[in-house]
């Protein structure tokens, strides 16, 4: 009886460990989406600010 709780338990653990690396992996993948994303974002509003500062320069 003890061992079967035992190997029951293992089982568990064995299982958590399983659903913490795909959660962990889920997280990594959007961080680096979110990164990307951010630098596209941060890349156009450059190039926004750039244009708006020339326009002003001609006017």
């Amino acid at each position: 009886m003890n061992k079967l709780f035992s190997e029951e338990r293992a089982q568990i653990s064995v299982e958590l460990i399983i659903v913490l690396a795909a959660v962990v992996a889920v997280v990594l993948v959007l961080v680096s989406q979110i990164q990307a994303t951010s630098e596209q974002g941060s890349q156009k509003l450059e190039e926004t600010a750039e244009d708006v500062f020339k326009k002003i320069d001609d006017i």
